[in-house]
């Protein structure tokens, strides 16, 4: 094998193509260096290959991937498959290796016939993203068919007094492969009497005649047997013999003689076979068998063979096979008259193929244009049509329209060419797409007519804005919520598509109690979602309003608002507060009850609200524990603490009562008071015990604070009233020492505003008392005034309204020390008006107080 290969690409192609012409290299040789050509030509960047017709199934064409700088994953992520459209898919590709490969028998004959080249095109098709590829597939031919006589013999009666230099011509050999593998030439065997001689028809094709060069003897050889031989000029080279069977005959003096030397006719296309087309005619002056002549059809192709026949013995020429005026418009063929001496003479016949309307007319799309702009203008073209009817005259002029009712028309531009345009302004939103169907009829009788729908999209301009399907969009939410959590999603529609129709959700920010809006919810831009930014709490905030606004992505954008509600839903998330009575820390604090207390003697009222709404803000009161159950009961819905029982002496002067107090809520919140009740007919009997109450040890974790608010509040009402009252003070102090020098019994002093007014509540009378203090310790004392009933209530300063009832009684002095009294001017006059509804409890009215203990004495 030659190594030097030529560094022009053409040079090598040229190279490699005189190599496999050569007869000086193997069947695998040239196989290996036409495998070399088409691995040249594909690395050469053409996506085109050139192969052998009639190779196995399976065989490389090419590799698809490295010629397009595919990679692999790419074919199989693109899904590459291709895309023909021919019946036959002759190639397969092979997505996990990148190569094409052959998949069905390619017969270039069969695919191409005479044509040449022989090429098939197609189409790789890959997705996300979308490429097309074109691959042209060329077919070389192989010599894979031998030339081949249409009969095995070939019959000749010759005179043997036949002229030198007669010619004879001998029937041709067909071979359907091309180029250098078609038929070459013809070889006749060697004889004394004839010469062959080739000539070539004006179609290419070739044809042989003998011609005598030696004059025939039949009393020597009466009979010839010769061989015609075609041969081509493939690699390995093939051939086909014809025998040549020639009888010389006695003599025979006069040939055939055509009346017409051309004879003319003219057959309608279609014509049913057995149509007699025309009829020639011979004559020969002798007589007998040398004067019997017969007709045949020479030397012709074979299509035209299979078309026409003509009768041997009549000379009647007829149709055989269907005549079409498209293929062929006319026939040109030679008949031979030929006697029985041999001798011929030929005529030549010319046939005109009359033409019927049997071809609808052929539309040829030139361009098309889709999608359109919806704002196109009318007499916008969207497309060129090529109309062309293959009959001739009236049968082959066209008419084009639109079939169907649509806002296109066709205009005639040019000859056969029509333009399809817009004429009217197109609707997207109305109608997206169209079916144009065109329909092209011809002026034959009867006409044909030949349909195409072209499928029109209409592409989208900006001219809608977003619509929200309400006007207001209401939700829900309770309070206490997770920051992020989903409230609402608001969705607005959009009739035009792709970009135009992406719509884009933007809080329009606006202040809300002084913030901003989006301080409190978000809007997802994409998905109109609205999130709370942060946690809600019904008792600040009981509803959000704000607007939201959705912006296509067209280009200028278009928008449209719409206005959002969201109301906060209360949750029990407080539990509830009591508000008397008041717990302390470290005070000793007591209501009292009378031993002769009858059945449901009220005790005293809890006092309780709940800052939550609804059924969360209902309470309920539940006596939890109790020195003695079975002496006191709590109203389960005003709170009222009464006794059950008549009191009785055996009973404990310290009672001690846990009432909670608990909301409707789910779950349910509590919150529990501690009431001390002392049960006695007097003071002192309480006073006895009083300091043996058990102190509460829960105290609060602000204790301090309060102590410290505490201080401060009671030292600015001391500055205020010292200043207002100290003349009052300095007077009675010298009156209070007149009357201990002058041994005088002591009259208390009661103020007008202290009057026994009050007979409602849980503690129906009021008392006043003195302190009497002295710089002298010992000399202090404490006096009371009292009315009917004797009672009195003693309270704790540290608390701010525990009340306790106490009898009047002279103390003694470290007692008066001690403990202050203070009167309740309006205890609990706003009890019977606390009702439990669905609402917050308003804080009730503090109790107020008069101070009615005066110093008498400073230090």
């Amino acid at each position: 094998m030659c190594c030097f290969i030529p560094r022009h690409k053409q040079y090598i192609n040229d190279f490699l193509i005189a190599i496999l012409y050569r007869g000086c290299f193997t069947y695998i040789s040239r196989i290996m260096i036409l495998l070399l050509f088409f691995v040249f030509n594909t690395v050469a960047g053409q996506i085109r290959y050139s192969i052998p017709e009639e190779m196995k199934k399976g065989s490389l064409i090419g590799n698809v991937a490295q010629d397009l700088g595919l990679d692999l994953r790419r074919l199989r992520s693109g899904r590459a498959r291709i895309v023909t459209g021919e019946n036959i898919q002759y190639t397969e590709l092979k997505t996990d290796k990148g190569i094409l490969v052959v998949n069905e028998r390619i017969d270039r004959e069969q695919l191409c016939g005479d044509v040449t080249p022989c090429s098939f095109s197609f189409e790789i098709i890959l997705e996300n993203p979308m490429e097309l590829h074109h691959i042209t597939i060329e077919v070389l031919d192989v010599n894979d068919h031998p030339p081949v006589f249409k009969k095995a013999d070939i019959m000749l009666d010759i005179s043997e007094s036949a002229n030198l230099g007669a010619r004879f011509v001998l029937d041709s050999a067909e071979d359907p492969d091309v180029g250098v593998n078609g038929l070459q030439n013809y070889v006749l065997t060697s004889n004394d009497n004839f010469v062959l001689k080739q000539h070539v028809n004006p179609d290419g094709s070739k044809y042989a005649e003998m011609v005598l060069q030696k004059q025939l003897d039949r009393e020597e050889a009466p009979h010839l047997s010769l061989k015609l031989i075609a041969v081509d000029g493939g690699n390995p080279q093939r051939s086909g013999t014809v025998s040549i069977d020639i009888t010389v005959l006695d003599v025979n003096d006069n040939a055939p003689v055509f009346n017409q030397s051309v004879y003319k006719a003219t057959v309608i296309e279609n014509a049913s076979r057995g149509t007699n087309i025309v009829t020639v005619n011979a004559t020969d002056a002798d007589s007998g068998s040398n004067g019997y002549i017969t007709y045949s059809i020479s030397n012709v192709r074979s299509n035209i063979a299979d078309l026409l026949s003509i009768d041997q013995v009549s000379g009647a020429l007829f149709a055989s096979g269907p005549i079409d005026f498209e293929k062929d418009k006319k026939y040109e063929l030679r008949i031979d008259a030929k006697d029985q001496g041999g001798l011929t003479d030929s005529s030549k016949v010319i046939i005109e193929v009359i033409d019927v309307n049997d071809n609808a007319p052929i539309l040829n799309v030139m361009s098309f244009t889709s999608p359109v702009s919806e704002d196109s203008p009318p007499g916008t073209t969207i497309g060129i049509i090529n109309i062309k009817d293959l009959d001739s005259g009236e049968n082959g002029q066209v008419s084009c329209r639109i079939e169907q009712n649509a806002p296109f028309k066709v205009k005639s531009s040019l000859r056969n060419y029509y333009t399809l345009v817009t004429d009217t302004v197109l609707d997207r939103e109305s109608v997206s797409e169209y079916n144009i169907t065109v329909v092209a009829t011809d002026a034959g009788m009867p006409p044909l007519s030949t349909k195409k729908t072209f499928h029109l999209k209409v592409s989208d301009v900006n001219d809608n804005a977003p619509v929200f399907p309400q006007s207001v969009y209401n939700a829900f939410i309770t309070e206490n919520n997770s920051p992020g959590v989903s409230l609402v999603t608001v969705r607005a529609k959009d009739p035009d598509e792709n970009q135009n129709a992406r719509i884009s959700y933007i809080l329009v920010d606006s202040d809300l109690d002084g913030s901003p809006v989006s301080r409190c919810v978000s809007v997802n831009a994409e998905s109109g979602v609205i999130h709370a930014v942060r946690s809600f709490d019904y008792e600040q905030i009981k509803q959000l309003v704000f607007v939201v606004k959705a912006q296509d992505g067209g280009s200028p954008p278009l928008s449209s608002n719409v206005s959002v509600k969201i109301m906060i839903q209360d949750q029990n998330d407080n539990p509830p507060q009591v508000l008397y009575p008041v717990q302390t820390g470290g005070s000793l604090v007591a209501e009292m009850v009378p031993r002769s207390a009858d059945v449901g003697y009220l005790v005293t009222k809890v006092v309780a609200v709940d800052v939550d709404s609804g059924q969360n803000a209902w309470l309920s009161y539940k006596l939890q524990k109790a020195t003695d159950r079975a002496l006191f009961e709590v109203g389960l819905q005003n709170g009222e603490i009464r006794t059950i029982r008549q009191v009785t002496d055996k009973d404990a002067v310290k009672q001690r009562l846990i009432v909670i107090v608990e909301d409707n809520g789910q779950p349910s919140r509590s919150a529990t008071v501690i009431v001390n009740v002392a049960v006695a007919d007097s003071f002192p009997e309480v006073l006895s015990d009083f300091t043996d109450f058990p102190h509460d040890k829960e105290y609060n974790d602000n204790l301090t604070f309060y102590l410290v608010l505490a201080l401060a509040v009671v030292s600015f009402l001391f500055i205020t009233c010292l200043v207002v009252i100290i003349s009052v003070k300095i007077y009675r102090w010298r009156q209070s020492r007149v009357l201990y020098h002058s041994s005088l019994p002591v009259i208390p002093y009661y103020p007008p505003r202290y009057s026994d007014t009050l007979g409602t509540g849980t503690l129906p009378h009021v008392y006043n008392y003195e302190v009497c203090r002295t710089t002298d310790s010992r000399r202090s004392d404490c006096k009371f005034g009292g009315a009917g009933s004797q009672n009195v209530l003693i309270m704790d300063p540290s608390s701010t309204g525990t009340m306790q009832r106490m009898q009047s009684e002279k103390i003694s002095e470290s007692q008066c020390n001690e403990f202050k009294f203070w009167t309740l001017r309006d205890a609990v006059g706003q009890q019977n008006n606390f009702i439990s509804n669905t609402q917050p409890f308003p804080p009730p009215s503090p109790p107020q107080f008069s101070i009615t203990a005066e110093i008498l004495s400073f230090v």
